[in-house]
């Protein structure tokens, strides 16, 4: 009986060897997969339009990334987490640009990044989605949910999306400028993301 007990040990501690292995050499493998999907930003943009005294005016960011895990099949596992350089802002004017780091606009001093992290993604057909999460601007943060249209050619898959944004929500436009009548409170995001290592849709 001892030895029975001994060798039913033996094996249970072998098996849980073999176990421990086995999911070792699999946590590479999956954080691999995880790791091919990536963003190119070279391919990617993400802009926001808003209204100056009724006039529209595009902006955009240069600066952002991404991490993504994102499976059609596991939508319940899947995120998204996005970040902006927010000094990366351009209006495409050397005076203007030089205002948006400032306290009253982003104040990239105390706040560098704007950040979004999804926490669920919800599959609508034919390659669109709704992606909701966190977006925070600015020291303050809002849920959102995000529309996204999905297409793949070859080996990259195009994400893009618009969604509205209130300025005044994040503190984008403070003192003075916090009056409407000269820069609205709505803003447009639009966005068009080039992302490989996306399995098929």
């Amino acid at each position: 009986m001892i030895k029975a007990k001994a060798s039913f040990s033996y094996l249970a501690v072998v098996a849980a060897s073999l176990a421990a292995a086995a999911l070792l050499v699999a946590q590479p493998a999956i954080a691999q997969v995880a790791a091919q999907q990536k963003l190119n930003p070279a391919q990617s943009e993400v802009g926001f339009q808003f209204k100056q005294m009724g006039v529209p005016v595009d902006g955009k960011f240069t600066k952002f990334d991404a991490q993504v895990s994102f499976d059609t099949a596991k939508l319940a596992t899947s995120k998204v987490n996005f970040t902006v350089d927010i000094a990366s802002a351009t209006l495409g004017d050397k005076a203007t640009d030089a205002e948006l780091p400032k306290a009253t606009w982003f104040n990239t001093a105390k706040f560098p990044q704007a950040s979004f992290a999804s926490s669920s993604i919800k599959a609508l057909g034919a390659g669109k989605f709704e992606v909701a999460g966190k977006l925070s601007i600015k020291g303050v943060a809002q849920d959102v949910v995000i529309p996204v249209t999905m297409t793949q050619a070859a080996a990259v898959t195009t994400a893009v999306g618009t969604f509205p944004m209130k300025r005044l929500t994040y503190k984008i436009g403070e003192g003075e400028w916090a009056d409407t009548s000269m820069v609205a409170d709505p803003v447009q995001v639009k966005f068009k993301l080039a992302l490989t290592g996306i399995g098929k849709l």
